[in-house]
């Protein structure tokens, strides 16, 4: 497998739209390079048009998803949130070991800043696993409300910034735009 001179490690966060697309492009980039690319999709649970394209892309860039829900985590009963701290952690474990493999050189943990704003994983957990990533291995994380540990962490930190959107408005998310 081709190995990347240096893997930085970038963060996508803010109100805004555009973070997953933003990793999604970055992750185009690499596979048309000839380079492996890892999509791991947290909280999400709906068909999108991301799974599909990525699919089209395969081998290089392949798409897995860990604790998959189609609601709010916070209006999600008890048993449902021990589920979706359960495959969160078999999330971490796959992308450790994907790491400690060196399989891919592009890991996107998309949704990862949700699970730890709600708490679902410790901030630690993925701070260590970025420490111990190889040095030609790039990571991108996704998600609004970045914490501090990891925003330092990072080489590149992109905030979107939400100026106006059409939810404002009462229009919901478009298949094929938003979805």
């Amino acid at each position: 497998m081709k190995k990347l001179e240096i893997g930085l490690i970038h963060i996508y966060t803010g109100d805004g739209k555009g973070k997953t697309t933003a990793a999604i492009g970055q992750g185009t980039r690499t596979a048309g390079g000839g380079y492996k690319v890892l999509m791991t999709q947290f909280l999400k649970g709906d068909d999108t048009g991301e799974i599909n394209s990525i699919e089209k892309m395969a081998p290089n860039f392949k798409i897995k998803r860990f604790a998959g829900i189609r609601n709010f985590y916070r209006n999600l009963s008890d048993e449902g949130k021990q589920q979706v701290k359960v495959e969160a952690k078999e999330g971490i474990a796959y992308i450790k070991k994907a790491l400690q493999e060196e399989t891919y050189n592009l890991i996107i943990m998309d949704e990862i800043m949700a699970v730890l704003y709600n708490e679902i994983l410790e901030v630690t957990e993925v701070v260590d696993l970025l420490k111990s990533k190889p040095e030609h291995v790039e990571m991108i994380l996704t998600g609004r409300n970045a914490p501090i540990e990891l925003v330092e962490l990072a080489d590149y930190v992109t905030e979107m910034k939400m100026i106006k959107h059409p939810f404002q408005k009462g229009i919901y998310a478009r298949k094929g735009i938003e979805s």
